[in-house]
């Protein structure tokens, strides 16, 4: 008689890739519990849970998961963060690195590049309403550079490798071991934006137990090494 456990199955961010499956790896090598997560864009794993495609965990940016466990999509007496994922900027390898030390000098390269980056994600809207701040708009006419959002799925480090923008701006987690980049470091404190990515049963949820367990593994102190080394940190503040 076969005792395999069944996986469990979760929807998250593609910000957090690399880290769960590092994460599911480990867990399913020490734990023999196997959990499959789909990496996809925010907007488009939200649209799903909404619709109700049977996932056991779901991990977003916080205010969508807020949003999700108002709507009983998620199960709010399990809501968790999980990790805070601070911005950062790259260039094309080989190409001149300016500096980005402070607003100004970013607000300077930004000014310098022919075309900027951005994500579909909450980086991306935050990065608009900077350049915007600093009078950078899709319509500022001649001279402003060019602004290309990548589409969902698809890191802003690919379009900065090919060439096809001069400076991106995404999560360091997203940028992190993309080939033909060079970063440039986490943004300055005054326009840095760090995102919480928290966690959550569905709501229905297959096993109950082994995703509980799975969601304390996440939120541990062994894991936090794995967050450090893909760009991001535990959250500090739980709620």
């Amino acid at each position: 008689m076969s005792t395999e456990r069944q996986a469990l199955k979760g929807i998250a961010s593609m910000v957090t890739r690399s880290l769960l499956a590092r994460l599911t790896e480990q867990y399913a090598r020490d734990m023999g519990q196997s959990v499959v997560f789909e990496s996809v864009g925010g907007v488009d794993a939200a649209k799903r849970v909404r619709d109700g495609e049977p996932f056991d965990l779901v991990l977003l940016a916080a205010d969508v998961m807020e949003r999700l466990a108002s709507e009983g999509k998620v199960d709010r007496g399990t809501l968790v963060g999980v990790v805070d994922s601070s911005m950062a900027a790259a260039v094309k390898t080989g190409a001149l690195v300016p500096d980005v030390g402070s607003e100004e000098s970013i607000r300077n390269a930004v000014r310098n590049a022919g075309a900027i980056g951005y994500s579909t994600g909450p980086s991306g809207g935050h990065i608009l309403r900077q350049l915007e701040k600093w009078g950078i708009t899709p319509d500022g006419g001649e001279g402003v550079p060019r602004l290309v959002q990548a589409r969902p799925g698809i890191p802003v480090g690919s379009l900065v490798a090919s060439g096809e923008v001069d400076l991106g701006f995404q999560q360091l987690s997203e940028l992190l071991n993309v080939e033909g980049i060079t970063l440039l470091g986490p943004l300055h404190e005054s326009i840095q934006l760090t995102t919480t990515f928290s966690a959550a049963l569905a709501s229905p949820v297959r096993d109950r137990q082994a995703a509980q367990a799975f969601l304390a593994y996440l939120t541990s102190p062994a894991v936090e090494a794995a967050k450090v080394a893909n760009g991001m940190t535990g959250v500090r503040a739980r709620w």
